[in-house]
């Protein structure tokens, strides 16, 4: 049975020689209670690169994805067995910090969720929590970050104006801006523009490209032109396993395992 589980699993490896992993995973599993969502998971991903998750609903991508910095604590019942290795440190540890894990493993939601206070103070609340109350220094970070989620310049005038005042899309880039001013390492990004309009994920899809120069991000996507547009590497989950994972042009175009080529050719099922 293990044998004709690894036959029907394509999983390029990345040689670490040549090409700079910011984090992987070895035999990754998950349980919510008795079920195994996610079966043995082994990736890895590489440093100012996009990887993409795809797979049908309920695949295991978004289980997987939290257990990268350790959301899946959250939900009762939740174990997550294998190792997360990040600067070399196995993350999925006890002993683990988790607060300060996350605060260079970041992570955007499928739905924005800005704090119910002004575009300023979400940027800076978690900044003054960890201790920083420079107004100059606070300034400079909210520009910046600002910037770098394409959306200075449609509010630099209305800081103190309540984020939920914010379109969907706009609200999602405050999310993004709000992610990156404690300056991760890595950005996970769960389904972060199903909630648009097409507008605004192509503005979003903009903000992630423009991001990866100095961000590792790791991105959960049920749209596959999205996966092609913007990721490096794509890995392919079904059943709660991963089954490939690849470059992207090569996931797209000549996939290695039957049910990937299903799956992105839109025969699936």
């Amino acid at each position: 049975m293990e044998e004709q589980k690894e036959a029907q699993q394509f999983i390029y490896h990345l040689d670490e020689n040549e090409h700079e992993i910011a984090m992987k995973t070895k035999d990754v599993q998950v349980f919510y209670g008795e079920n195994e969502a996610m079966k043995k998971a082994s990736l890895q991903f590489e440093r100012y690169k996009i990887t993409s998750l795809i797979g049908a609903s309920g695949s295991g991508k978004s289980t997987f994805l939290r257990s990268l910095n350790r959301m899946n604590d959250n939900i009762p019942g939740a174990k997550v067995k294998g190792q997360i290795m990040y600067r070399g440190l196995d993350i999925n540890k006890d002993d683990v910090d988790i607060y300060e894990t996350r605060k260079h493993i970041g992570m955007v939601f499928q739905r924005p969720n800005p704090f119910s206070k002004s575009i300023y103070d979400n940027i800076t609340f978690a900044l003054k929590r960890h201790g920083l109350h420079d107004k100059e220094k606070l300034d400079e970070i909210v520009e910046t970050t600002l910037k770098q989620a394409s959306l200075w310049d449609q509010v630099k005038d209305d800081l103190n104006k309540s984020a939920l005042a914010l379109s969907g899309g706009q609200q999602q880039r405050l999310c993004i801006a709000r992610a990156i001013a404690m300056k991760p390492d890595i950005l996970l990004m769960d389904e972060p523009a199903s909630a648009l309009d097409p507008i605004s994920t192509s503005n979003v899809e903009d903000t992630m490209l423009s991001l990866k120069d100095k961000y590792t991000i790791i991105i959960v996507t049920h749209n596959m032109q999205q996966a092609g547009r913007i990721s490096d590497y794509t890995a392919f989950f079904h059943l709660g396993q991963v089954v490939e994972f690849n470059g992207t042009r090569k996931i797209f175009t000549r996939p290695k395992i039957k049910t990937t080529e299903e799956y992105v050719s839109g025969h699936f099922g």
